[in-house]
C-alpha cells in the first residue's frame, strides 16, 4: 500500500477516475456537480494497493481552515481499514502546517460514525448536498 499527495499533471486522471465511479455512478451525483472546478485549488491524495489507485480526497485550505473533500474509497476495497489510513495520512499531514488551526469536511450522514473515530465532531443541522444528506464536522489540528 501507498499513500502520496500526488502530482496533478501526471495522477490528478485516477483521483477524477475513482470519484467517478464512487460519486456519479455509484451515488448518482451529476457529472457537473462532481466535477466542481475547484480541483485546480486543492492538494490531491492517492492511496494504491498492489500498484492499482484505490482510494483519494482532495483538500483545500481556506485561511486556517483545512477542507477534506471528495473522500472516495473504490466499493471494493471498502471493510479493509483503507479510509482510515488515506484519512490518517491526510491529518497527519495537515497537523505539521502551522498555518492550519481547523480540519473540516460535509460528511455524508452514514459515514458520521467513521469520521468520528477520526476525531470529529458533527454540528449544526443536516443539509443536502448532490441529493445526499451531510453534516458539517470539525476537528482541531
Amino acid at each position: 500500500m501507498k499513500i502520496a499527495k500526488i502530482n496533478p499533471v501526471t495522477d490528478l486522471k485516477d483521483c477524477l477516475s475513482i470519484r467517478t465511479i464512487v460519486f456519479v455512478q455509484e451515488q448518482n451525483v451529476s457529472v457537473e456537480e462532481e466535477m466542481d472546478g475547484l480541483d485546480d485549488q486543492a492538494d490531491h491524495y492517492l492511496l494504491w494497493v498492489k500498484g492499482e489507485p484505490v482510494a483519494t480526497a482532495r483538500v483545500r485550505l481556506l485561511s486556517d481552515v483545512a477542507k477534506i473533500e471528495r473522500v472516495a474509497v473504490l466499493k471494493s476495497q471498502r471493510g479493509k481499514d483503507i479510509g482510515r489510513k488515506l484519512m490518517e495520512f491526510i491529518i497527519s499531514e495537515l497537523r505539521q502546517n502551522p498555518a492550519v488551526r481547523t480540519l473540516k469536511l460535509g460528511a455524508q450522514v452514514q459515514v458520521i460514525p467513521f469520521y468520528e473515530r477520526l476525531g470529529f465532531t458533527a454540528y449544526d443541522d443536516e443539509f443536502i448536498d448532490a441529493g445526499i444528506r451531510h453534516r458539517w464536522m470539525t476537528c482541531p489540528a
